[in-house]
């Protein structure tokens, strides 16, 4: 440790601070922020170099967790180990938790008033919009494109795509047990590793069980199902977004669907990891208490991961087994991701006005690239506002 410090460029302070600007100021989510990263720390600082950097994005894509937290979590470790990834990944989380607590304090006391209503109703339909655009992005980056020739080379993995796509849509519930069985079904048909017989494939199923089945008080409640969550997010913080909503809105009942549509355009207007969203959830639930489990469980997985795996990064990145497992699994969380996007518009897009929000919404995204998200959910919000009350 001594020895790290002493190489370092930059002092932990300083890595801290570092994060601590980036969780305030950076807007954009997970692409943007990984490239200021990018930017900051390896063109301009030089505090981590090219390889150091490469090495993190690829273990932050490899693994579940939201992109830009863990690629800074890792950043943290690489000079600091332990303590280095929790600073750098507290303090990155830490601004936006608190602007999502302070927004769902304002929620809660005036959600209720007319021309709040009228603000979400816009926003709502943009933020279906975007969520819509970064699935079929996502399906691009992570299966392929829409041609025949895809669809021959990585048929399996489009088949894991539309059977997610319908199995959500049909059941409004998120199905983790279908995510584990195609991660492990894809990994036997690609790189089957020798560990592997049928008494692992039954161990980790009753596992799975053993510890998603299970009823308690509600922030327990609340714990284990957010750690479930962040458990699965991969690559992108949206990715969460069918879990979130099955499991918020469908299965417990804790909040409207236009309550989860509001969490979700409160994460896309506050800088940090998208996937802040959880905070806001959280507080409508049950408080701050509530806010604080929500994150912290979400959260915890994706830290773990890191410190657990960065030090054994280069096997891992190598292991065809592993990246097997990694693109089965992903092919079916987008699947659920796009199924989901199905039921949220079905249910939020519910007149002309709101149609024509969220087409133009995606229409900006696509020719005009350059544009952030959080000026269209304003626009959105400033819109619904004038259709509903004026």
């Amino acid at each position: 440790m001594k020895q790290m410090e002493k190489n370092s460029k930059y002092s932990l302070l300083e890595l801290t601070l570092y994060f601590l600007k980036l969780g305030t100021t950076g807007f954009g989510g997970p692409v943007a922020l990984v490239g200021y990263m990018h930017k900051d720390l390896v063109e301009n600082r030089k505090w981590i170099s090219e390889e150091e950097y490469k090495q993190g994005l690829a273990l932050a894509q490899l693994a579940p967790g939201p992109l830009a937290a863990q690629l800074g979590i890792y950043i943290g470790f690489v000079h600091y180990s332990f303590l280095g990834a929790t600073l750098a990944g507290f303090a990155f989380i830490l601004p936006s938790f608190i602007m999502v607590l302070l927004l769902g304090i304002v929620y809660k006391l005036y959600g209720g008033l007319s021309w709040i209503q009228a603000v979400f109703y816009g926003v709502g339909a943009a933020v279906v919009g975007i969520i819509a655009l970064s699935s079929y992005k996502l399906t691009l980056k992570s299966i392929g494109s829409f041609r025949l020739e895809s669809f021959k080379t990585k048929w399996l993995l489009w088949l894991f795509f539309i059977l997610a796509v319908a199995v959500t849509y049909v059941t409004e519930k998120e199905q983790l047990l279908l995510f584990i069985i195609a991660g492990l079904f894809y990994m036997m048909i690609i790189a089957p590793p020798k560990w592997w017989n049928f008494k692992t494939t039954n161990s980790l199923l009753l596992l799975q069980f053993a510890l998603w089945d299970y009823e308690g008080n509600k922030l327990l409640k609340l714990a284990v199902f957010f750690a479930k969550a962040g458990a699965f997010v991969f690559g992108s913080g949206l990715a969460i977004v069918p879990f979130l909503h099955s499991g918020v809105v469908l299965e417990n009942n804790w909040l409207t669907e236009q309550q989860f549509l509001d969490s979700v355009a409160v994460a896309m207007i506050t800088p940090g990891p998208v996937v802040i969203t959880v905070g806001f959830i959280g507080f409508l639930v049950d408080g701050f208490l509530g806010a604080l489990t929500a994150s912290l469980a979400t959260f915890l997985p994706c830290y773990l991961f890191t410190i657990i795996l960065a030090p054994y990064f280069k096997k891992i990145a190598d292991n065809k087994s592993v990246k097997a497992f990694v693109e089965g699994i992903t092919a079916v969380v987008i699947g659920a991701l796009v199924g989901s996007v199905i039921i949220i518009a079905k249910r939020s897009i519910i007149d002309i006005p709101t149609i024509v929000i969220a087409a133009i919404t995606v229409l900006l995204l696509v020719y005009y690239k350059n544009i952030k998200e959080p000026y269209i959910i304003i626009t959105a919000g400033i819109l619904g506002f004038i259709i509903k009350l004026l």
